[in-house]
């Protein structure tokens, strides 16, 4: 008998509360695992199931995500075919396109640990990016880790307002501090 994998349990867990705010913590322990917010990344992208979190909808907090209803939307292909893949990590050099972390360079943050290199897409799959060679880099562990569904060098606004979330509260308010001082005089 096959144990259920933390993918299994959250999508049976959120067909159960339909329509209901879960939270980051009920999920994390739901699943299990601490890389949990990428199995629900996988259940909406890959799945197509109607997840949405504050990025999506106003009346949602930070950490609080719904499953609007058991419809699914299309489903998002990820996989990036071997010889794509290897002709991406000759082009990059065998080095991430971001920090020039080379595959077995020690992880920074976890000692004992070599960094891995994964190929990523520039335009994330979920902002309708392609598999396609000019959409394609190679990049770290670490630096895919940390980006999630952001794309850079672009800085439009919804990128500017992921990085902000991912940031300390106390940083968040001093960045609010700062624009309320800028525009304190602007009308909109």
């Amino acid at each position: 008998m096959r144990r259920e994998s933390a993918r299994d349990k959250l999508r049976r867990y959120f067909e159960e509360h339909v329509g209901e705010i879960l939270t980051k913590d009920e999920l994390r322990e739901v699943a299990g695992i601490s890389e949990w917010a990428r199995r629900v990344r996988e259940l909406r992208d890959e799945e197509g199931m109607r997840i949405r979190t504050s990025t999506d909808r106003a009346d949602l907090k930070p950490g609080e995500y719904v499953l609007e209803s058991l419809e699914r939307m299309p489903k998002i292909d990820r996989n990036i075919p071997p010889g794509l893949r290897a002709k991406i990590l000759e082009r990059n050099g065998y080095t991430c396109q971001l920090c020039g972390a080379g595959p077995g360079d020690p992880d920074p943050y976890r000692p004992g640990r070599r960094v891995r290199l994964q190929i990523d897409h520039i335009v994330p799959v979920g902002q309708c990016g392609k598999t396609e060679e000019d959409n394609l880099r190679v990049v770290c562990s670490i630096c895919n880790q940390s980006k999630a569904n952001i794309q850079p060098p672009s800085e439009s606004a919804l990128n500017i307002l992921a990085r902000i979330r991912r940031q300390p509260r106390i940083v968040q308010k001093e960045i609010y501090e700062a624009l309320r001082k800028t525009f304190k005089n602007y009308e909109l």
